[in-house]
Formats: C-alpha cells, sequence, structure tokens
C-alpha cells in the first residue's frame, strides 16, 4: 500500500493536487492495489478538497471505489484499477 500524508502540504492547493496525481500514478505504474491518503482529522476541509479531486471525471477512470476508513475518519482508502 502507498502512503501519502498530507500534512505536511496542507495550506498549498496546488500542492496538494501534485501529491495526489503523483501518488496515483506511482502506484498505478508500480502495481499497488491500494493509496491510502492521510488528510488527517482537522476541520475536514482538506478531506473534502481530496474527495471533490478525487471526484474529477479524469481521476474517477483510475480506481475502482473510494473507501473512508470507519476508524479513522482522517483516512481515506483508493482502490485502484487493476490491468
Amino acid at each position: 500500500m502507498l502512503t501519502l500524508d498530507l500534512h505536511p502540504i496542507f495550506r498549498n492547493n496546488r500542492d496538494i493536487e501534485l501529491a495526489l496525481r503523483e501518488a496515483l500514478f506511482k502506484a498505478l505504474r508500480t502495481g499497488e492495489p491500494v493509496v491510502e491518503i492521510i488528510p488527517g482529522k482537522g476541520t475536514g476541509q482538506l478531506k473534502k478538497r481530496v474527495l471533490a479531486f478525487l471526484g474529477q471525471r479524469h481521476i474517477r477512470k483510475l480506481y475502482d471505489r473510494v473507501e473512508a476508513d470507519q476508524s479513522n475518519t482522517g483516512r481515506i482508502l483508493v482502490h485502484l484499477k487493476q490491468p
């Protein structure tokens, strides 16, 4: 599982999108089945930004499902499509 912690870059929208894009494509290249994204708990704004990014049509094509961890609300699991 590839993990992306967004805590260090949470203030910069462009860096967040770039980091998300890089993590997804790296996981696809290396055959990782799941990307764990950690936006943290906080106010929930970063989590909303991540979900909005994942909801874009061209990004949705890359994964089968997104799962919000029930035991940890500051964690999102993206299950990628396998070749």
